[in-house]
């Protein structure tokens, strides 16, 4: 049987420490004390041991590498992001090393150690839904990592950030839907702890103020970023006694969730349930009708988000706010009156 060769990660387990921790106290770093950097040469010796070569590689021979972790890689939103960060990166001979986090605080926090041991020169992130504990970020603050947030982001007096106008989108989208016969708009979003979701929910609800249509809670329903639980949400809401007759979504998942459950209760859109979805997939213009969306120009936030990263990276310390205005794209499924 092929042996398991040990890991830092493996020592790090075994001592309770950080991955970093055993990468510093192996390279002989005064950031670890004598004792611990014992422990952590002794057991490496017990283990037998033997560092990556390729990590070694990367370090010596190709030290321009950018870490980037993204809550669901699968989307087109995140891929596109992502995208726009590796076109950004290899103008300037950077290596772009990306990891998905499945909407896992747990496994965000992996990714940074993963990052840390690799002696990444910074790191760009975007939060995972269930992340409400920032501490792992404030470390990498306190060591002085080059770390930029896109979208869904936090503590914007230490990190860059570059979002995008979902307020405002959210608010012209609803607006339309006011504009084209709706009368009662539902809004189906994610976590209501998340920036993204509190500014395009507050977009939303200034349209309704502004129309001078009532708000009703009962139609805003904000709760995890999974397809079956968006889906779950929309069909209770469409079987309500006082029904929505159009949806905002605040995402790709959640608008094909809802998409889903609409046909599925064999409504007709927009006739009975207008819908108006972020999404910045090619896809939204070939279902049937056709997808009405906010698109995030998802490729241009990642090159920004890169270009923050690189300043940082090369000494720039402010603090930047970079807001990628979003574009609404008017088709079938929102057309109620057109």
């Amino acid at each position: 049987m092929k042996r398991h060769r040990v890991s830092l990660k493996d020592l790090a387990e075994e001592l309770g420490v950080s991955i970093a921790t055993v990468s510093r106290a192996l390279h002989g770093s005064h950031e670890v004390g004598d004792d611990m950097r014992k422990k952590v040469v002794e057991l490496a010796k017990l283990r037998n041991y033997r560092p990556n070569p390729f990590a070694q590689s990367l370090r010596k021979e190709s030290p321009h590498i950018i870490g980037v972790i993204v809550p669901n890689l699968v989307t087109h939103y995140y891929a596109a992001v992502l995208d726009g960060i590796e076109q950004y990166a290899s103008k300037l001979g950077y290596s772009v090393f990306s990891a998905n986090s499945h909407e896992s605080c747990e496994l965000e926090k992996r990714a940074i150690e993963n990052f840390l041991a690799l002696h990444v020169e910074g790191i760009i992130a975007c939060l995972a839904q269930d992340t409400i504990d920032y501490s792992h970020f404030e470390q990498l603050h306190d060591m002085g990592v080059p770390t930029v947030f896109f979208a869904r982001t936090c503590m914007p007096d230490k990190f860059s950030q570059v979002v995008a106008n979902g307020d405002e989108a959210a608010f012209e989208a609803t607006m339309h839907l006011i504009e084209t016969g709706s009368k009662r708009i539902a809004f189906i979003g994610g976590p209501n702890h998340l920036d993204m979701v509190k500014r395009r929910k507050h977009g939303y609800l200034q349209a309704l103020k502004e129309a001078r249509i009532p708000i009703d809670r009962r139609l805003v329903v904000c709760d995890k970023i999974d397809f079956e639980v968006a889906r779950n949400a929309t069909i209770q809401l469409l079987q309500s006694e006082d029904r929505p007759d159009a949806i905002l979504a605040f995402n790709d998942i959640v608008t094909y969730a809802a998409f889903d459950a609409i046909k599925s209760l064999g409504m007709s859109i927009p006739e009975d349930v207008a819908i108006i979805g972020f999404t910045d997939g090619d896809t939204a213009a070939f279902v049937t009708p056709r997808l009405s969306a906010i698109m995030d120009q998802a490729s241009v936030q990642g090159m920004k988000a890169c270009e923050l990263l690189m300043k940082n990276i090369n000494g720039d310390t402010r603090i930047y706010r970079e807001v990628v205005p979003m574009i609404l794209k008017i088709r079938e499924s929102s057309e109620k009156n057109l």
